[in-house]
């Protein structure tokens, strides 16, 4: 997120602020999440995502990434009008597939305006859409159809019945201010089964996946310039999400994450425990940004490698929330050999966040 993370992502977080007579409510420490409720939207607060990414391999035994996302944002304008026009909830969404043989990341994005019947976050349950794009939950099964340029998917994703509540109870902090925090929760070894479609040919697809779920009044720290951020799914039915938010000068300002075991019992990190060490770069020949697309991430008791698989999964979003990053799936591996699999985000690279 992303998760999510720029205003609109996973990690993009710092003060409350007003706009005007905007008053946004800011992530209170001691708040418990309910649910169904708490998978629906939240309107009130400045900025929320839905993410899923996650590997899935076809009859034919290849190996793809997939990720989608939906955005909402409070932009605090015009709440005052009566017109139907105003823009008072804002929704972006984005998908991307990742094929080692095509050689970089097909994807799309969207945005819209609240209303019309075309696109709404729904605030009872997850249900979000943007005209033929959606993310619907019915029980603990997660429905996403998108139909894209390049590419078209109807996937379900089957979750376990109890959430991985991240930070302190559900409220995860991103810096040293109390101020600095969201709403946040996974839903780790999602089960992936549905039709992909590329370039009119439809494939059969399953695999495993994960999916974030924040929401805050935050923006990035001033004193950041962006993260990064992982969600592995182990082959042994353990979960880990990790991420460091680094300064200007590449040190990190604030870091953590959590650890699920295979039986559902989770623990949050000591930030002095989440440690990102690049050792590989990727320039992108369309933006000429360097990433660090491999690193070695010590997260509390674990000590793992990630290698992308493949160096171009650049997304460029500036068309709807306005910003470039890297966004990939990668194995993890433990002394050499494959361990599980899952997604990095980075931001920042091509200079600091902002909206």
């Amino acid at each position: 997120m992303d998760r999510r993370r720029f205003l609109l992502t996973p990690l993009a977080l710092v003060a409350p602020a007003t706009q005007g007579e905007v008053i946004y409510p800011s992530v209170v420490a001691g708040t418990p999440l309910a649910f169904p409720r708490d998978h629906g939207s939240h309107p009130a607060f400045r900025t929320e995502w839905w993410y899923i990414t996650g590997w899935v391999r076809d009859a034919d035994g290849n190996d793809l990434g997939i990720q989608v996302t939906f955005f909402r944002s409070r932009p605090g304008v015009a709440e005052a009008s009566a017109s139907r026009f105003a823009p008072i909830q804002l929704l972006f969404a984005h998908a991307a597939i990742a094929d080692p043989r095509f050689g970089r990341l097909r994807h799309d994005q969207r945005a819209a305006r609240a209303g019309f019947g075309l696109a709404e976050a729904i605030e009872t349950t997850t249900d979000v859409r943007i005209d033929d794009w959606s993310l619907r939950l019915a029980g603990d099964v997660y429905t996403a159809r998108v139909v894209a340029r390049e590419f078209a998917f109807t996937l379900t994703f089957a979750a376990q019945p109890t959430v991985l509540l991240q930070g302190g109870e559900g409220v995860s902090r991103k810096g040293p201010r109390e101020a600095q925090a969201s709403f946040y929760y996974s839903r780790p070894q999602l089960a992936v089964d549905g039709m992909l479609s590329v370039a009119d040919r439809s494939h059969t697809v399953r695999g495993t996946a994960w999916l974030d779920h924040e929401w805050s009044s935050e923006y990035l720290a001033a004193e950041a310039r962006g993260w990064d951020w992982i969600g592995i799914n182990f082959d042994d039915g353990r979960a880990l999400m990790a991420f460091r938010i680094r300064r200007a000068d590449g040190r990190d300002y604030w870091a953590g994450g959590a650890i699920r075991d295979a039986s559902g019992t989770s623990r949050a990190l000591d930030p002095a425990t989440v440690r990102f060490t690049p050792l590989k770069q990727w320039r992108s020949p369309r933006t000429g940004i360097d990433y660090p697309v491999a690193f070695r991430v010590e997260a509390g008791p674990l000590d793992i490698t990630l290698a992308p698989l493949l160096d171009d999964q650049e997304l460029d979003s500036r068309a709807s929330v306005g910003t470039v990053y890297w966004e990939g799936a990668v194995r993890a591996l433990a002394g050499g050999r494959p361990v599980g699999r899952g997604y990095l985000e980075l931001t920042g690279y091509g200079g600091a966040l902002k909206i």
